[in-house]
């Protein structure tokens, strides 16, 4: 810390003091200087992790462009649903279909011609350039169990990550007809009408999980404790069960054996619609942390469904 050891040279002794005063005087100043720099150097580490403000005009632009890539896979799933397809499945046994294939590749190809800077990190294609700034994560069909069964609450998951951090998000419902999108910066809307989390109680909230299968023992039994304190809880949805907790209609979602794009999309828009969403150790999603989500309309009520399932 050459700095620091110049700023201590420069120290001089106080004239007319004895050694002793003098060398206590040096010692509050090493230690005044060290707090100094370690601070200086705590503040510059902070300001380093904190995402880059992108003004209104850029988050609006990428918000356009994610809506016209949900337009895009609105187009394309919409024309193999309830139609007769192969199935195959994937090295985890979950199913994937031509539609998935098909619909992610466009979007990755429309992202990355019009955003060549950028990352991408799909589902079913993998990864390209995912160690730039800005990622882009795909999720074509959410809920291909869903899609292939003729049941309509499957959905397009779109994200933009900035450092590994959710930036903005937009889930598609298209057989529905209704998209989320959400960002710090515009908050959260189905259909381009502000929607909002309902400011519900423990004890009147509704609850949800995709499958009691993607939970381990313990997360069963964590779910099942906190359930019990609920007014009721239910199964199936998907992400669909993530937009109706931004619009208010379900209050608590716990899940596991998550992706990034299972999940990531879905944060600006809860976050965004002031619900809470973290892992199921409070602690927040990014790229790094994805694998297990509870989401809640509120602070309090994430507190408290939180406070449930570390007690377990």
């Amino acid at each position: 810390m050459p700095v620091f050891t110049e700023a201590i040279n420069r120290s001089a002794p106080i004239l007319g003091q004895p050694p002793s005063v003098n060398r206590c005087i040096t010692a509050l100043k090493k230690r005044s200087i060290l707090r100094f720099f370690l601070l200086t150097a705590q503040d510059h580490n902070a300001s380093m992790d904190k995402p880059v403000a992108f003004s209104h005009g850029q988050i609006k632009d990428f918000l356009a462009f994610a809506n016209s890539l949900a337009d895009l896979a609105r187009s394309i799933t919409m024309r193999f649903f309830r139609q007769h397809l192969n199935i195959e499945n994937k090295p985890d046994a979950s199913p994937v279909t031509i539609a998935d294939k098909n619909t992610e590749l466009a979007l990755q190809q429309a992202i990355l011609k019009r955003y060549p800077e950028h990352g991408v990190s799909g589902e079913e294609h993998g990864e390209i350039n995912a160690h730039k700034s800005l990622v882009w994560v795909i999720d074509p069909i959410d809920g291909t169990k869903s899609f292939v069964s003729g049941i309509p609450l499957f959905g397009t998951l779109i994200g933009l990550m900035h450092k590994g951090r959710p930036l903005l998000g937009v889930a598609d419902i298209p057989a529905l007809n209704e998209r989320w999108s959400g960002s710090a910066t515009f908050g959260s809307q189905l259909n381009k009408k502000s929607c909002q989390s309902a400011n519900t109680t423990l004890e009147d909230a509704r609850i949800y999980c995709t499958s009691l299968d993607m939970l381990d023992n313990r997360q069963q039994q964590q779910f099942s404790t906190l359930s019990q304190q609920c007014r009721f809880r239910g199964f199936g949805g998907d992400c669909y069960n993530y937009t109706r907790l931004a619009s208010g209609s379900i209050d608590i979602v716990m899940e596991a054996d998550l992706k990034p794009c299972d999940i990531l999309p879905l944060v600006p828009i809860i976050e965004g619609a002031g619900g809470i969403i973290t892992d199921l150790a409070g602690q927040p999603l990014t790229m790094t942390n994805y694998r297990t989500a509870l989401a809640a309309a509120n602070l309090t009520l994430h507190q408290q469904a939180l406070r449930a399932i570390q007690q377990t």
